[in-house]
């Protein structure tokens, strides 16, 4: 055995992910194989049964952890059901008369998709087949189209059901639901910086987002009405059965996750879209996804036994409590660690390396956890969006149509003047706590 100070030991394994991970190696055998190796060459090979076994095991013993495929299920069957086609066709109507329209469209229906999927890659995939379409075919600024598409998209990953916070609660073992409700003001509060933008920007540019031409909209008063209420039913109706389940004490998460998946299929099956091919590919999509994001956590906390066995945990703690500026010193560091991050690793890898390994430490910096859980969560968005990592880019790239002419370029432009609004939204949540603690202080228990 090789005898290190918890100090050189935290440099190794921390910069040994790090270095990995740009390698481009799959994070869960990078994470995996520097702590086997770490753990192994600085306290011998009993690590790897009596650290390493047994918390992988405990992961997997999780019980709220059993809602995330039932979660994937649900926002799988929903990008299915042609739902989002029908909620855009009616909020264009309504709103086609305004400079800009189409885009703030595209937030709110990305907004509540965000509240019934909770899956990234399938809210922003729906709104690139059937937002991008309508506003680049009706004269809109590709870069503003693209920017507005991807940013909306991320929203299902801060808005609940997320599986993002699904993951987030066993890793910092917090209460799933009052994630959940920390998280929804923060939501809306982005998705209402994105309209006020849009809206003036296509205010002081007009040409960048013109207004729709009468006849499109020469709709009677009474027929959209029903056209918007029409579509809404089943949002509605999805969104009751999970969040409100929870939010009244009915049920816990998972077993509102297993409400919302069923409640899915019926919306499908009415709907007439439901077969039995369907049903074995939406299964299958959950499985793998499912197993690719338990195995990376589960590794994680793996890896998270080991470094806090070798003593790096109480590194980490002298370091963030020694921080210029206290509490709030700290709280700037992390936040800037989890920035930079977003750059490069996804967002499993910075919640596997950053949750377990900071979460112990909150209560003793004087916050409240579910206040800085929802501000990791947000600062996350920035790193959806931000290159070269950005998944939300590369999804609306990938699934725009090709006759589009959408390039990377028009999509990087688009989400750049996003990016201090996400700044912005997380300032304001950081001065004001009880945007994020409110609702989960209404739940009823």
């Amino acid at each position: 055995m090789i005898d290190l100070s918890p100090e050189v030991i935290t440099v190794i394994m921390l910069g040994g992910i790090l270095v990995g991970v740009l390698t481009g190696y799959y994070i869960a055998a990078v994470i995996g194989a520097v702590a086997v190796l770490v753990g192994f060459a600085t306290a011998g090979p009993a690590i790897t049964g009596d650290v390493l076994y047994l918390r992988m095991y405990d992961f997997s013993q999780k019980y709220s952890f059993l809602a995330l495929p039932l979660f994937i299920f649900m926002g799988l069957w929903l990008e299915k059901s042609g739902t989002v086609e029908d909620m855009y066709k009616a909020m264009y109507i309504w709103l086609g008369g305004y400079r800009g329209g189409l885009a703030v469209t595209t937030v709110i229906v990305g907004t509540i998709l965000a509240a019934c999927v909770g899956v990234i890659a399938a809210s922003t995939t729906m709104l690139a087949l059937v937002a991008l379409p309508s506003m680049i075919k009706r004269g809109y600024n590709k870069s503003l189209a693209a920017g507005t598409t991807a940013v909306s998209g991320t929203l299902g990953i801060l808005i609940p059901p997320s599986i993002m916070l699904v993951v987030f609660g066993p890793l910092a073992e917090l209460s799933v639901g009052k994630l959940f409700f920390g998280a929804f003001i923060p939501g809306f509060i982005l998705a209402g910086l994105y309209i006020t933008y849009i809206t003036i920007r296509s205010f002081l540019q007009p040409k960048l987002a013109p207004v729709i031409p009468a006849e499109e909209r020469a709709i009677p008063f009474w027929q959209k009405t029903k056209m918007l209420l029409v579509s809404l039913v089943p949002p509605a109706f999805i969104i009751l059965s999970v969040l409100g389940v929870i939010f009244f004490g009915i049920a816990p998460p998972t077993e509102a996750a297993a409400t919302g998946a069923f409640a899915s299929m019926l919306l499908v099956i009415a709907r007439r879209n439901f077969s039995f091919r369907l049903l074995k590919e939406t299964c299958y999509e959950t499985i793998k996804l499912f197993t690719y994001v338990f195995f990376i956590a589960g590794i994680s906390f793996a890896f998270v036994g080991v470094f806090l066995h070798l003593g790096c945990g109480n590194v980490i703690e002298e370091l963030l409590l020694a921080a210029p500026g206290g509490p709030w010193g700290a709280f700037a560091a992390v936040m800037l660690i989890v920035f930079v991050l977003g750059f490069f690793v996804e967002w499993l890898g910075i919640l596997a390396i950053i949750v377990p390994i900071v979460f112990p430490i909150v209560p003793i910096l004087g916050f409240d956890p579910i206040w800085f859980a929802i501000m990791i969560c947000i600062n996350l968005q920035m790193g959806f969006n931000t290159p070269p990592f950005a998944p939300a880019i590369y999804f609306t790239v990938g699934a725009a149509p090709p006759e589009l002419g959408i390039t990377m370029a028009d999509v990087i432009r688009g989400v750049i003047p996003f990016i201090p609004l996400i700044m912005l939204g997380l300032a304001l949540c950081s001065f004001f706590p009880q945007l994020v603690l409110w609702l989960p202080g209404m739940m009823i228990r």
